[in-house]
């Protein structure tokens, strides 16, 4: 079933979501789409729904079609200082600042946000299943993280990054455990398997 095109249909809206939020190692990614009144697809949904191939096609045509889309990096070490949340706030205002063209309107994946400057907002509890703004972000900041961490995982193969993404995994646990944590590891994260809580563990995304 084909998603809505957007949260409202008055104001220029672009849709914002982010991703690896949950993960022990590596950057958040969020993205800022804004999509055109006649973009359709039967495919598009949150990105966790698809497969790899799928993503990939859809961001092709996602980055081809929107009015202006804008992907933006939160370090691992801006991360330790202000806490993931506000790293995911943050990165979605930095892919705001992005596009090429202004919105007048934000939605936004999830349920916390802070405002961003001159721009109403809205948040959207699992938005990304109901908007095809919101997911047309969630695959480009899906997409862009997981290229990224491939790409480091190819300097620290011990801990299977191109797989995992750097989630909580068994494996990227146990490769904790045995060689330690790197450079990219979000150090105030608890890495070890004995201090994992349950909100950490491995969701899929």
């Amino acid at each position: 079933m084909s998603l809505e095109l957007s949260f409202q249909n008055i104001l220029l809206e672009a849709g914002c979501d982010e991703a690896g939020r949950g993960c022990l190692a590596g950057p958040v990614v969020a993205a800022a789409v804004i999509l055109p009144e006649d973009f359709s697809s039967d495919v598009l949904n949150d990105s966790k729904k698809l497969n790899k191939a799928q993503r990939e096609r859809l961001r092709i045509q996602i980055e081809k079609e929107s009015l202006s889309y804008g992907v933006a990096f939160v370090s691992e070490r801006e991360i330790e200082k202000i806490n993931i949340l506000q790293a995911s706030i943050i990165a979605m205002h930095r892919a705001v600042d992005k596009l090429l063209v202004r919105p007048e309107f934000l939605s936004v994946d999830g349920n916390k946000f802070k405002p961003y400057s001159g721009i109403p907002h809205q948040t959207v509890i699992k938005g990304d299943g109901k908007y095809l703004n919101i997911a047309a972000a969630s695959i480009l900041a899906k997409t862009y993280r997981d290229e990224y961490m491939a790409d480091l995982s190819l300097e620290n193969p011990r801990y299977g990054w191109a797989k995992n993404k750097g989630y909580p995994t068994k494996e990227h646990r146990s490769a904790i455990a045995s060689h330690g944590a790197t450079v990219h590891h979000r150090k105030t994260f608890k890495l070890l398997p004995e201090q994992l809580s349950l909100d950490l563990e491995f969701k899929g995304e």
